[in-house]
C-alpha cells in the first residue's frame, strides 16, 4: 500500500495536490458553520439519576433555577422600576418557566440582608445547546447597565455563557501565540522557509477538516464547543509531527545521493509506516473517550479521532506530493547562518543514547525518582465539577454566585432536589419527609403540604402549591453542608438510602447528587477505558515490532510519564501553587478533563513511543547489534522528537493563557506530559530499559512470531528486511 502511495504521488503529484485543494476548500466551506452546531456543557451522563430527576423537574414542574438576575441598589425609584420591568418580560418570555421574583407578592425572601440587592429567578428552557443560546439572548435584554441600575446574571446557564464565550476568545488569543511562534521554531528547526511551511499545511488541513466532520456530527448528535480547542491544538501538533518526520527524512535521503524518486518511496515506505503506526494508537487511545457517557468527553473523541486520522493520510499523500514538485527546493528560502541539510544522526542525542547504554541503572533511576515525586501529590488527589469558579473573579456569573451566597442566607441553590415519579399521598408525604429531615446534615425539608425541621412539620407557605402535582410530587433537602463537601456527597447517598414511598419511585438531583453521579459514572467505566487503551496499544505495538515484551515496557513507562504531569496538575491546579501566575482558584481536579488530558497524553507519547522503536527496529532489523541500533535509533530520532514534542507543546502551552482554569489545566498538563515523555522518557528511560533487557526484548513465543510474520508490519520495506533475531 504504502509503496503504492509513493509511486503516485511521485508520477502524479500534481493532481494529487489540485484534488486536495479542492477538497480543502469544500471542508472550508463546510467546516465554517461547524461553530453554530455545537454545544457547551455535556458534562453529565444523560442515563445518572441526577439527570433523570432534572429532566423531571423541566417536564412536569417547569423546571429547576438556572438563571438569576441581580438587580443593586434596591428601594430607588429606578431600580424597583427596572426590577419590575425585568420580572414582567421574563413571564411574558416563551424561553423561560418558574419565574421568581422580589417585585412579586411573597418575594421578600429575594433581598439582601443589607436590603440593597434583590433577585429575579427563573429557568430557562432547553438542553445544552438551546438552553445556551437562550439565556445568551436574555443577558443581552436584561443585564448591564441602563439608568443608573446595574443587572447582573448568574445560574448554570448564566455559567455556561461566560465559560463558552470566554472560551471562543482564549481560542484566538491562543491561536495568535502558537502559530506565529510555530512558524518561527520551525524555521530555526529546518533552517529553510520553505522546508518549515510543509507541516503547518499539514496541521491546516487536519483542521479544515476536523471542523467540517464537526458540522456533520453536530447536526446529528450533541458535541461539545470545547472540542475545537482540541481540534486545532492537535491538528497544528500533529502536522507538525508528521512532517517533521517526513521532510527530515525526505532531506536525509537527498543527502544520501537518492535521486528524487526513489527519496519519495524511502520516505513513505519508512517514515510513511512509522506515521501510520503512530496515528492508529494515538486514535485507539482516543477512542476510549466514547465509552464514557458525557458528551462533553465524546465530543473529544469525535474531533480527536477525526483530526488524527486527516493528519495521517494528508500526510502521507499531500507531503510527499509538495516534495515530488519542490525536489532539492525543500531547502530554498535559507535562514542566513542556518544548516538547510543536517546529518542523520545527533551527536547530543548519540552522547546521550552512549551515556545511558554504558550505565543504565545509574542514570535511569535519579529520573525515575523525579518522576515518582511529581507523581505523589496524586495520593491526595480529590475530583469535582466545573462550577463558576472555573472562571475568572471578574466574571459577572461568578460576582453574582459571591454576592448571593455572602448576602443571601436563605439562597438554597445547593440544595437536594428530590422528585417523585408518581402520585404521592400526603401520608406517605410526611412520612418521607420527615425520615429525610432526621438525617444528620440535613437542616429542612420543603414538601407540599409542609415543611420539617427538628422532627416539626409547619404549615405550607404561599410557594408550596408549586411543589405538588397529581402525578408527581417535589421535595427540597437543605443542609448546612458546604457544597460538593465530602459529607455533602455522603448525605446525597444517605437521601438515596431511605425508603421511598410504596409504589413510587424517587429521584434525587441537586448539585451535589450530579457530582456524585458523575464521580460515578466516570469511575465505573475508566477501568474499561484503561484496558482497552492497553489492549489495543499492545497488539499494534506486537504488530509493529514482532514483540511482546516492548508493548509491555512501553506501557509502563508511559505510565510513569503520566502520573508525574497528572500529579504536576494536583499540585498546582488542586493545591493552588502558582495560582498566582495564572489567575485561577484552587479546586478539586475536574473529573472529565483529567480522564481527557489522560487519554491525549497517552495517545501522544505513544505517537513518540512509535517514532523511536521505528528506527530502533529498522536498525535491529539490518543485523545491527542491540546497544548499537539503540544508540544509532536514539541519535538519529532524538533531534526530531524533541524539536517535534517542543513544537506540538507550544501548541497546547498557548493554553495557559485562557481565563478558563480547566482549559489552563488541559493546556499545562497536555503540554508538561509530551515534554516529561520526549526527554525523560525516551532520552533516558527507553535506552536503559532497552539496555536492561538486552536481546529479550525483542522476543515473543514462536506462536506469536509466526503470526507477526504473516500480518505484522515492519518499519523497513518488504525488500530489505532481514530477519530478526530474540
Amino acid at each position: 500500500m504504502l509503496l503504492r502511495i509513493a509511486g503516485l504521488t511521485a508520477r502524479r503529484p500534481r493532481l494529487l495536490l489540485w484534488l486536495t485543494a479542492l477538497a480543502v476548500a469544500a471542508m472550508a466551506v463546510v467546516g465554517v458553520g461547524a461553530f453554530g452546531k455545537l454545544s457547551g456543557g455535556g458534562f453529565l451522563d444523560p442515563d445518572a439519576e441526577s439527570t433523570q430527576a432534572r429532566t423531571v423537574i423541566d417536564e412536569r414542574f417547569g423546571g429547576d433555577t438556572n438563571f438569576v438576575l441581580l438587580v443593586d441598589g434596591v428601594g430607588t425609584p429606578a431600580a424597583d422600576a427596572r426590577g419590575r420591568e425585568i420580572t414582567e418580560g421574563l413571564k411574558s418570555d416563551d424561553t423561560v418557566a418558574n419565574v421568581v421574583s422580589y417585585w412579586d407578592q411573597g418575594g421578600q425572601g429575594l433581598v439582601s440582608e443589607d436590603g440593597d440587592q434583590a433577585l429575579v429567578l427563573a429557568h430557562v428552557k432547553g438542553g445544552d445547546k438551546e438552553e445556551g443560546d437562550n439565556a445568551k439572548a436574555l443577558i443581552d435584554a436584561y443585564a448591564g447597565d441602563r439608568d443608573g441600575v446595574q443587572v447582573r446574571a448568574g445560574g448554570d446557564a448564566a455559567v455556561g455563557d461566560d465559560v463558552s464565550s470566554q472560551v471562543s476568545k482564549d481560542l484566538a488569543v491562543a491561536e495568535s501565540i502558537a502559530v506565529p511562534l510555530t512558524l518561527i521554531l520551525l524555521v530555526i528547526a529546518f533552517g529553510s522557509f520553505v522546508a518549515a511551511l510543509l507541516p503547518l499545511v499539514i496541521g491546516l488541513i487536519a483542521i479544515m477538516g476536523t471542523f467540517a466532520e464537526l458540522y456533520v456530527l453536530g447536526s446529528v448528535t450533541d458535541v461539545s464547543i470545547f472540542s475545537v480547542n482540541l481540534t486545532t491544538a492537535l491538528g497544528l501538533g500533529l502536522g507538525i509531527d508528521y512532517g517533521l518526520l517526513l521532510v527530515s527524512r525526505f532531506r536525509e535521503q537527498l543527502a544520501h545521493g537518492d535521486d528524487i524518486p526513489e527519496a519519495i518511496r524511502r520516505t513513505v515506505t519508512t517514515a510513511g509506516r512509522t506515521i501510520a503506526f503512530s496515528a492508529a494508537t494515538v486514535i485507539a487511545a482516543l477512542a476510549a473517550l466514547l465509552l464514557f457517557p458525557p458528551f462533553f468527553l465524546r465530543s473529544f473523541a469525535y474531533a480527536g479521532i477525526g483530526v488524527v486520522a486527516i493528519a495521517a493520510v494528508s500526510s502521507l499523500i499531500v507531503v510527499p506530493s509538495l516534495l515530488a514538485v519542490l525536489g532539492h527546493r525543500v531547502n530554498r528560502g535559507r535562514v542566513p547562518g542556518a544548516k538547510t541539510v543536517r546529518s542523520a544522526d545527533s551527536r547530543l542525542w548519540g552522547r546521550i543514547a552512549g551515556t545511558v547504554m554504558r550505565r543504565p541503572a545509574l542514570t535511569a533511576l535519579p529520573v525515575l525518582a523525579v518522576l515518582l515525586l511529581a507523581a505523589s501529590p496524586l495520593l491526595g488527589v480529590t475530583f469535582g465539577t466545573p462550577d463558576e469558579r472555573v472562571l475568572p473573579e471578574d466574571a459577572g456569573s461568578r460576582q453574582v454566585s459571591a454576592a448571593v451566597e455572602r448576602g443571601f442566607p436563605s439562597n438554597d441553590e445547593s440544595a437536594l432536589q428530590l422528585v417523585s415519579t408518581g402520585a404521592v399521598d400526603t401520608p406517605a408525604l410526611d412520612s418521607y419527609a420527615r425520615a429525610l429531615a432526621g438525617l444528620e446534615g440535613v437542616a429542612r425539608v420543603d414538601t407540599s403540604a409542609g415543611s420539617w425541621a427538628g422532627g416539626q412539620r409547619s404549615e405550607p407557605g404561599p410557594a408550596a402549591a408549586a411543589l405538588g402535582r397529581p402525578d408527581a410530587q417535589r421535595l427540597t433537602v437543605i443542609s448546612g453542608l458546604e457544597a460538593k463537601s465530602q459529607a455533602a456527597q455522603d448525605l446525597v447517598r444517605e437521601v438515596r438510602a431511605v425508603p421511598p414511598p410504596a409504589g413510587t419511585e424517587v429521584l434525587v438531583g441537586g448539585v451535589d447528587a450530579r457530582l456524585v453521579d458523575s464521580r460515578d459514572s466516570i469511575g465505573e467505566r475508566l477501568p474499561y477505558a484503561i484496558g482497552w487503551i492497553a489492549v489495543t496499544t499492545f497488539a499494534l505495538l506486537f504488530l509493529f515490532t514482532g514483540s511482546v515484551v516492548q508493548p509491555l515496557r512501553a506501557l509502563v513507562l508511559n505510565a510513569v510519564s503520566l502520573l508525574a504531569a497528572m500529579g504536576a496538575m494536583v499540585w498546582v491546579f488542586q493545591d493552588g501553587h502558582l495560582s498566582g501566575l495564572l489567575g485561577f482558584t484552587e479546586q478539586p481536579m475536574d473529573t472529565a478533563m483529567t480522564v481527557l488530558m489522560f487519554c491525549i497524553a497517552f495517545g501522544l507519547s505513544m505517537d513518540y513511543e512509535v517514532f523511536l522503536t521505528s528506527r530502533i527496529k529498522e536498525l535491529h532489523d539490518a543485523g545491527k547489534a542491540p546497544v548499537e541500533a539503540v544508540t544509532q535509533g536514539l541519535a538519529r530520532t532524538g533531534r526530531i522528537v524533541t524539536m517535534a514534542a517542543g513544537l506540538l507543546a507550544v501548541s497546547f502551552f498557548a493554553f495557559t493563557t485562557s481565563e478558563v482554569s480547566f482549559i489552563q489545566m488541559f493546556g499545562l498538563g497536555s503540554g508538561l506530559a509530551i515534554l516529561i515523555d520526549a526527554v525523560a522518557v525516551r532520552g533516558v528511560l527507553v535506552p536503559a530499559a532497552m539496555r536492561l533487557l538486552g536481546r529479550s526484548a525483542w522476543y515473543a513465543p514462536k506462536g506469536l512470531r509466526r503470526l507477526h510474520d504473516r500480518v505484522g508490519l515492519s518499519e523497513a520495506p518488504q525488500e530489505e528486511r532481514m530477519p530478526a533475531g530474540v
